[in-house]
């Protein structure tokens, strides 16, 4: 393992402020760093982010999400393995794929998206972080699950403390008290609303998880309470942070903007694309099963192992020019960037690939006809900062555009 020289520290305000730089010089120079604040070694190359996703297990492990996610969560997808967690995995995965997707979800995108849109479509102006992103996935999900729209600010507010829980990588007690708090709220809150449901069914996604057999094994309520926090933890905060992170990146490059307001077939191409360029999740833990060799040196068994997305996905050892923004590039398959077979590494890769990655597709896809539709000529405001925050999760903090007012859905000019 090579020794570090001048490279800020994955903690530090200069890598929150732009962590890029630091990447190139950790992929470069050590691409294996034993990082002692968080107490793990920081993989950085394409190539050992992608092994230790794909790994099935022999190497690499789900382990670490019992302190990481268990606390706040319950016991969930993320740290089963093996025939555990195929069969949990059968029982999540239909709702989210194929005709399920199709007939009762994406009504469900298309009418949350639509709402918010009307209520800035005939303004001429909006903040599309606080406006639209911020808000968009939350309500989804929540009416995926059937809850009463009224609760909807206050699952706001436990996501949010999740999302900090487990991107809390100096230790912050205040942070973690806050998302053991929220742990709690949520619990009294949705087990109720589980236990009425099974009484209950209706057409919606909680009478399917109550419903759901594979094998003669069925989720108890704990089990569904676990998956609803995980869902709303990782699907809002990723698609809030890919939406904005999508039009930011349009809107730094007119050309392509101007590609896909023409080509709506592109937004896939554009999505993946900012997925790989820049990702709304920037690094995902794993703990070494036994002793491993990468490109940087040898991660001792039982090791908890950083993998820096945000780094693995702009290594020029897998992509070209990696630092620009190219909807268009040929090492990058749009076709399969929703899938386990992805190139990028956004949503993970093998047996623990994101659940929700098709999900994710449909809202974006919907969402970015949606806003190009309601925002002609869409352009940067006065005021308009496009700079990401955010460490774990990174995306843009606001995004003030301005745009040809449209009258709402249904109404006459």
């Amino acid at each position: 393992m090579t020794a570090v020289h001048n490279v800020p520290d994955i903690l530090s305000q200069e890598f929150a402020d732009n962590p890029y730089p630091t990447y190139s010089a950790l992929r470069e120079n050590t691409p294996l760093l034993w990082h002692e604040a968080t107490q793990s070694y920081l993989i950085s190359r394409y190539e050992d982010v992608a092994r230790a996703f794909k790994d099935k297990e022999s190497l690499f492990t789900t382990d670490n999400y019992a302190w990481q996610a268990e606390p706040v969560h319950g016991k969930t997808l993320l740290q089963l393995s093996g025939r555990e967690h195929s069969t949990r995995r059968a029982l999540v995965a239909p709702a989210f794929r194929g005709n399920e997707l199709r007939e009762k979800v994406l009504p469900v995108i298309e009418r949350n998206a639509r709402e918010l849109i009307d209520g800035f479509r005939a303004a001429g102006s909006v903040d599309l972080v606080s406006g639209f992103a911020s808000h968009f996935p939350i309500s989804v999900i929540a009416d995926m699950f059937g809850l009463d729209r009224s609760g909807h600010e206050q699952i706001g507010g436990w996501y949010r403390a999740f999302v900090a829980f487990t991107a809390n990588l100096s230790g912050d007690p205040e942070c973690a008290a806050a998302g053991v708090r929220a742990q709690a709220e949520f619990a009294a809150y949705m087990l109720p609303i589980i236990s009425d449901r099974r009484k209950n069914l209706g057409d919606d996604l909680l009478s399917a998880l109550c419903t759901a057999e594979v094998d003669g094994v069925r989720m108890s309520d704990e089990d569904i309470k676990a998956f609803c926090s995980l869902l709303l933890t990782a699907g809002a905060e990723t698609t809030d942070k890919a939406i904005a992170g999508l039009f930011s990146n349009l809107l730094a490059n007119p050309d392509q903007l101007e590609a896909v307001r023409e080509d709506r077939g592109l937004i896939d191409r554009a999505f993946a694309e900012t997925l790989r360029y820049s990702p709304p999740v920037h690094m995902i833990m794993r703990q070494s099963a036994t002793e491993v060799l990468t490109s940087g040196g040898t991660i001792p068994a039982g090791s908890t192992v950083t993998c820096l997305i945000g780094a693995a996905n702009r290594d020029p050892g897998r992509y070209k020019a990696p630092d620009r923004f190219d909807i268009f590039r040929d090492d990058l398959t749009a076709t399969t960037a929703f899938s386990a077979a992805a190139d990028h590494l956004a949503f993970a890769l093998g047996r623990h690939f994101c659940v929700g990655a098709l999900l994710a597709k449909a809202e974006v896809e919907t969402s970015v006809n949606q806003l190009l539709d309601a925002m002609p000529g869409v352009r940067p405001a006065d005021g308009y900062d496009p700079a990401e925050q955010g460490v774990f999760t990174r995306g843009p903090k606001s995004l003030l555009v301005e745009f040809t007012p449209t009258p709402a859905a249904g109404c006459v000019p």
